[in-house]
């Protein structure tokens, strides 16, 4: 039986974190649809297109080693309607805190009420990608700090170029 997974997220950058909850997801699953919400009410660092070409970049090799096959889409409506149209039963949850928890358990109430064959999985954060969020990779970046402990390789690259050194 092929199972699908949904982990839809901002991605506005990659992160470590973001990786690792990727590479747990894997070995859940044979297809992994890892999703972009786009939302017209904010201004993301980094468009929905190199958002994508990003996640493909990092995600690709953790999906090939897992051999899992992995696709990349962007939704801007409900996010347990987009899991339906990709045929995903899993929806993945990365968790880093109580506070995330306490969030991800409301959310997947919701989400069953709507959708009650759509599983959520939580996939608790490592201990060296705990600490990190999108919002403090973007703060830092923004005034020219090093991200490079908190993002793959191919994003800091890009960080870089979206906020030069001051």
């Amino acid at each position: 039986m092929s199972r699908t997974a949904f982990y839809p997220g901002s991605f506005d950058p990659i992160t470590n974190g973001h990786a690792d909850v990727i590479a747990g997801a894997c070995r859940l699953c044979d297809r992994l649809v890892l999703a972009i919400g786009v939302h017209p009410g904010k201004a993301p660092i980094f468009s929905a297109d190199e958002r994508a070409h990003l996640l493909r970049e990092v995600a690709s090799p953790i999906a090939a080693a897992a051999k899992v096959a992995i696709e990349v889409v962007t939704f801007d409506y409900l996010a347990v309607q987009a899991a339906r149209e990709a045929g995903a039963t899993i929806m993945i949850r990365g968790l880093r805190d109580a506070t995330d928890f306490d969030y991800e358990m409301q959310l997947s109430g919701m989400n069953q009420a709507m959708v009650p064959e759509l599983q959520t999985v939580f996939l608790p954060a490592s201990a060296r990608t705990r600490h990190i969020t999108s919002t403090l990779v973007r703060q830092i970046a923004s005034m020219g700090g090093d991200v490079s402990a908190f993002v793959p390789s191919a994003v800091s690259g890009q960080l870089k170029a979206k906020f030069p050194k001051r």
